[in-house]
């Protein structure tokens, strides 16, 4: 057992540095990417992030909102990625994804593929897993959050969310 340990130490750690690692070729280069890699890429693939786009103070909320669940950052370096992904993932940036989504037809469709991806790429709204009962908080929230949606168009979008991207 005492010669398991240092071995399974060694392995963790070279795991460890190595996801981040991966990850960073993924990123833009600048102040707080390798923070950021390291310590966002822990619990959520780079993909959700890249996929986002907030000004300053929504990615502030995201980040500060993660240490507060653990993430390993002190306040500075929390300034820092927050910095660096308002500079890189901010509302005007263009979007990171490699492939085009295709989202499937029906009612609603047109209202997600604009009012949806004026802030996130059409990547994140199709991999994103939430139950049906969901989705209307959730567009709901976006719409208190900025996002320009009727009342009726609000429905649309969350019928057509919970249709295809909804589980029971």
């Amino acid at each position: 057992m005492r010669r398991l340990v240092p071995v399974l130490c060694t392995t963790a750690l070279a795991i460890a540095t190595a996801v981040p690692a991966r990850a960073q070729g993924a990123l833009p280069a600048g102040e707080g990417r390798d923070l950021m890699a390291t310590a966002c890429s822990q619990c959520h693939p780079l993909n959700v992030i890249r996929s986002m786009r907030e000004g300053a103070e929504g990615w502030k909320r995201h980040v500060y909102n993660m240490v507060t669940r653990g993430a390993q950052l002190n306040a500075r370096e929390a300034d820092m990625v927050v910095a660096y992904l308002a500079a890189n993932f901010g509302p005007t940036t263009p979007s990171a994804s490699a492939t085009p989504v295709a989202l499937p037809g029906g009612p609603g469709k047109d209202l997600v593929e604009t009012r949806c991806a004026a802030c996130h790429d059409l990547e994140r709204v199709a991999s994103a897993k939430r139950q049906k009962s969901e989705w209307p908080a959730l567009v709901a929230n976006m719409v208190g959050r900025g996002a320009v949606a009727t009342q009726e168009e609000v429905q649309a979008i969350s019928a057509y969310l919970a249709s295809h991207f909804g589980g029971e």
